[in-house]
């Protein structure tokens, strides 16, 4: 019984860690992203 709950606590927190390293983009990173592109191409 013990290990179930082990492997369960495990898997959870392995869910967890994995989800939270994903990068999420705002408006204004895109906003930011457009202004660069414009100013490499004007340079």
């Amino acid at each position: 019984m013990k290990k179930v709950f082990l492997i369960l606590f495990a898997a959870g927190l392995m869910a967890t860690s994995f989800s939270s390293c994903r990068e999420n983009k705002t408006i204004a990173d895109d906003v930011e992203d457009v202004a660069d592109d414009v100013e490499d191409a004007v340079n």
